[in-house]
């Protein structure tokens, strides 16, 4: 029998993962991306043991943990570079099976499309979701410049702004902004080494993570009003708004040119869905479930979205029930991320002296009763586990690293 056809609208980390997912369980896949190349437009990405247990599935796990830098301690500072809590990554590997790897986003979109087939993946080919099919009869339609292409799954991993998602819930509320702006940037690692430290200020926050290449992977957020930005270039908004914080924070605006820095408004979820799919058709990501970046878990539950997807609609299954058993696997986990990531959101955005005295207070408490205390945030997150088999083992056994 001819293999069931999928069609992802979307190359990000997302909708490859679940592109290869789909492969690696019988699908035919296409790939179709309206940019004329797979370059990603981003900087760093964080990827907990929840998203390494998920790339375990596609046979990427392993790779991935070969790229961890993060050794020693870390953990969170004041603008004046007093620690304010402490965390080593092997007690955070210990805890929660694995490593926190940082790398460059360019990186981990290469590793996933490379196992794909290269006819899999069309660039330069803008897709609307016409028809969303019916599970039991007609198939999804989709419009390309070259056609109309009929598929038994279509998935919309097409990001924040989804058109997928207006086709399929034309009345479900939209993505919110969050309040903050964000910049980021990868840059030469300073010659003197230093802890990778996430520091939180007023209304604003600075991160600095090495990566296995050598460079560095900054981020920072800050509140402002919607769709603002920099008089002048946006490394000078960020020497005004850090250029007085610790060590090596100075140094590495200094190392930015200005047409290097990423800056995007924070848009988020915060009304879920009422399914993550209908018809043929399923959301993943920032298409289904965009979240605050204060987690670090937008591309990590993208990933768990596309193996979970896989698993449930492996072509021996009936695809309605599929569907509706991804909605009911990720609609609740995924809305309890947004909403935890909104919570901390809130704490970073504090402003007032007072207020902030009395967050770093915390903090510090927190930290000296244990470091298990400050890892406890990702109880629940980091420790999630893929289900079924791992398909690049071709096995019934659960994927490495996920033993109870």
């Amino acid at each position: 029998m001819d293999k069931r056809r999928a069609v992802v609208i979307g190359s990000g980390v997302g909708g490859l993962t679940a592109a290869l997912a789909l492969h690696r369980s019988g699908w035919q896949v296409t790939v179709l991306e309206r940019a004329d190349s797979l370059e990603p437009v981003g900087a760093g990405i964080g990827l907990a043991p929840n998203a390494q247990r998920a790339l375990d599935v596609v046979g990427l796990g392993d790779e991935i943990r070969s790229l961890a830098a993060w050794q020693g301690e870390g953990g969170m500072r004041a603008p004046s570079g007093r620690w304010l809590s402490r965390t080593d990554a092997s007690a955070a590997a210990e805890r929660f099976g694995g490593p926190l790897v940082l790398l460059h986003r360019a990186v981990l979109i290469d590793r996933i499309a490379a196992r794909l087939p290269a006819s899999a993946i069309r660039t330069g080919c803008p897709a609307r979701l016409t028809d969303p099919g019916t599970a039991g009869g007609a198939p999804a339609v989709v419009a390309t410049p070259a056609g109309a292409i009929e598929a038994e799954l279509v998935v919309g991993a097409d990001g924040i702004h989804s058109g997928v998602r207006t086709a399929l819930f034309p009345d479900a509320p939209g993505p919110s902004y969050a309040g903050f702006t964000t910049w980021r940037v990868v840059v030469p690692a300073p010659d003197r080494p230093f802890p990778p430290h996430e520091t939180w200020g007023r209304g604003a926050l600075w991160g600095t993570q090495p990566l296995k290449d050598g460079r560095i992977y900054a981020y920072a957020a800050a509140t402002a009003p919607a769709g603002a930005r920099a008089a002048d270039d946006e490394k000078a908004e960020l020497l005004r708004r850090f250029g007085d914080w610790h060590d090596p924070v100075p140094e590495i605006i200094a190392a930015t040119a200005p047409e290097e820095i990423l800056r995007n408004d924070v848009y988020r979820m915060a009304d879920p869905l009422p399914a993550f799919h209908r018809g043929r058709t399923a959301l993943l990501g920032d298409s289904a479930h965009a979240m605050a970046p204060t987690l670090g878990q937008g591309g990590n539950q993208a990933i768990e979205d596309g193996v979970v997807l896989a698993h449930h609609v492996a072509p021996a299954r009936d695809l309605g029930a599929g569907l509706a058993a991804y909605t009911a696997d990720r609609l609740p986990r995924t809305s309890a991320v947004v909403r935890k990531a909104d919570r901390v959101s809130r704490l970073m955005s504090l402003s007032s002296a007072p207020a902030v005295a009395a967050r770093d207070f915390l903090m510090s408490t927190v930290s000296r009763l244990g470091p298990g205390l400050v890892l406890r945030t990702f109880d629940g997150i980091a420790d999630w586990r893929p289900p079924g088999a791992t398909y690049a083992a071709g096995t019934t056994e659960e994927a490495p690293g996920t033993r109870r």
